[in-house]
């Protein structure tokens, strides 16, 4: 078929894999990190020039990267808002990140239209303060004549792939990160230009959608651009992830996603209902509280750091000797506990050492995630096997417990570029099917993650006791406030 390239605009860095076309293996690799200037504290910034992302990307594929390469697909954070004026030119920096700024902004748009319910059937999420709608609507009240300028949306994909084209008129996106923005339904697979208007005050243009293995275009020299799509849904791609599969991820909160072939309306919110960049549907479900609350019992028992915690807690054994936490230290999502804390539960002389603790923390952890596992599963989706991502995968604690407590095979992939990979699985697919080669509903057939497979096996009996413990302690302290 040729050689593709992957590139994947992450909020810190830029990823390029140079990959066999038919096969998937990777040739080349190349890295440049992104600017931090005007981030607070040193962390990541809310408001990002474009240009740093050319900047970073070029930097990336010096010495001859893409030499040969015929196709790249681009991968970029989501949530990103890039607002154009008539003349496409930006009319301020991008608004990228969680940008807390917003939050006022999204309860004042759940409000506008009618409540979380109203949201869900529309586009399939309730507004959070992250969501392209949202900061539209911060845009509006806080910087009404940048809003007033503002005529076209782009996300971060979707212009990096424009500026790749040349700036064409046509700017496209892909259904993945279409379904992120609060105004397109993963559902009906069309735009709400009302919640545009209603965020931002006025109507704007969007990006055309195209399929998932569609080109955006061709540039003069006759490179072929795929649709492009979220870091998500290019991970999700480049893990190999279909049906049946589902991803918990663990980062300081957390979030399991599947893959489903329908869109899922779900009037609570719990579930945000994303698209993915195959025609599946990726279903997600977050908890504020994953690897905080490994780090906070580190600190509290006076512990270095996760291994270190992790060490002690296979000093104990399943069930903790009785201890139960509920890890809900900074309120909750999954249950809906935005104001409660934390509860430790089942405390005895003998059960008050410092292992105990250690392996409570893991055990809450991975069970409030077992909680958002079941949120899908109540409702048709189907888990056979779990993909574990995020640096805490690889702890011993997480690895013993998770197999049997989640009730299912997982799977610890090993670090690789995945979301790179994905956007190079993508423009593999966009170039067979200009050669005639590839069907246009059958992406090709790339060998998936290489991973460690774990089973439940005979603790999942113990496992699922531990779960039936956790359960009913939270039942006892928040009666009612979790329905699956």
């Amino acid at each position: 078929m040729g050689i593709v390239a992957g590139l994947d605009s992450s909020p810190d860095f830029t990823r390029i894999v140079v990959c066999d076309g038919d096969t998937g293996a990777v040739l080349r690799q190349g890295y440049a990190p992104h600017p931090t200037e005007g981030a607070e504290g040193g962390g990541r910034p809310s408001d990002v020039d474009p240009q740093a992302w050319l900047l970073s990307l070029g930097e990336a594929a010096v010495g001859g990267l893409l030499e040969g390469v015929q196709a790249i697909g681009v991968s970029a954070q989501q949530n990103a808002v890039v607002p154009l004026d008539s003349q496409g030119n930006t009319v301020r920096p991008a608004m990228v990140g969680g940008d807390r700024r917003a939050q006022v902004a999204a309860a004042d748009l759940i409000d506008a239209l009618g409540g979380r319910g109203a949201w869900a059937q529309a586009v399939g999420c309730v507004p959070q303060a992250a969501h392209p709608v949202t900061k539209l609507r911060w845009l509006a009240k806080n910087e009404p004549e940048a809003a007033a300028r503002t005529t076209v949306l782009l996300q971060a994909h979707d212009w990096l792939v424009w500026q790749l084209l040349g700036r064409p008129v046509r700017r496209t996106t892909d259904r993945g990160g279409a379904s992120g923005t609060g105004y397109w339904s993963a559902a009906t697979g069309g735009y709400r230009p009302d919640l545009v208007e209603l965020a931002l005050g006025h109507q704007a243009m969007l990006p055309q959608v195209i399929g998932p293995s569609d080109a955006a275009g061709t540039t003069p020299e006759g490179l072929l651009i795929s649709a492009g799509t979220g870091e998500t849904m290019a991970a999700a791609f480049g893990l190999g992830l279909g049906f049946g599969d589902a991803v918990v991820s663990l980062g300081a909160s957390g979030s399991v996603m599947a893959v489903h072939p329908e869109a899922l309306v779900d009037p609570t919110g719990m579930i945000t209902s994303l698209a993915d960049a195959t025609g599946m549907h990726l279903p997600v479900v977050t908890t504020l509280n994953a690897v905080r609350t490994l780090r906070g019992t580190a600190e509290l028992l006076g512990l270095p750091d996760l291994e270190s915690l992790s060490d002690l807690a296979m000093k104990s054994t399943p069930g903790s000797h009785g201890l139960v936490l509920l890890p809900y230290l900074e309120g909750e999502r999954t249950p809906s506990l935005p104001h409660t804390a934390g509860t430790l539960a089942g405390l005895r002389r003998e059960s008050m050492r410092p292992e105990h603790l250690a392996r409570a923390a893991f055990e809450g952890m991975l069970c409030g995630l077992a909680d958002a596992l079941d949120v899908l599963r109540g409702r048709g989706v189907e888990v056979r096997r779990i993909f574990l991502l995020g640096a805490a995968a690889e702890l011993p604690a997480v690895q013993s417990a998770a197999p049997a407590l989640f009730g299912a095979q997982v799977v610890v992939p090993q670090p690789a570029d995945y979301a790179a990979i994905g956007a190079a699985r993508q423009a593999a697919w966009a170039l067979g099917v200009s050669q005639g080669t590839l069907d246009p509903r059958t992406p090709p057939a790339w060998q998936g993650a290489v991973a460690q497979v774990l089973e439940p096996g005979e603790e999942l009996a113990v496992g699922q006791a531990v779960r039936q413990q956790f359960v009913s302690v939270r039942e006892q302290t928040h009666p009612g406030a979790f329905r699956p």
